[in-house]
């Protein structure tokens, strides 16, 4: 996956398109992520002993990988990524300036 948890993404596709948030989770198996407060879903919960009230809570749901694009550290605009070595390791590195995005 071209991004990981942490990373700073917008949403360049779909009802939440332009937005932008940080990824609190990342499920690479199922190629989908989690963006804070990108695709708020309502889930009706039946009263429980964690939560005795019950009722409506709102929460984020998993979007496609492909849906989101990572921000540039310098320019905070979308770009692609890609890839290098540097000191032997294998890091990612944004298109657009040429950063290295991972420390």
């Amino acid at each position: 996956m071209h991004v990981k948890k942490g990373d700073k993404v917008m949403v360049i596709t779909g009802k939440d398109k332009g937005k932008t948030g940080v990824i609190l989770a990342a499920f690479p198996k199922k190629d989908r992520v989690i963006v804070e407060g990108v695709n708020i879903v309502k889930k009706h919960s039946k009263p429980s002993q964690a939560n005795p009230q019950g009722g409506i809570v709102n929460f984020e749901a998993a979007i496609h990988v492909s849906n989101v694009m990572l921000l540039d550290p310098k320019t905070n605009e979308p770009t692609r990524v890609g890839y290098q070595e540097v000191n032997g390791k294998k890091v990612r590195v944004a298109k657009k300036s040429g950063e290295v995005l991972d420390k």
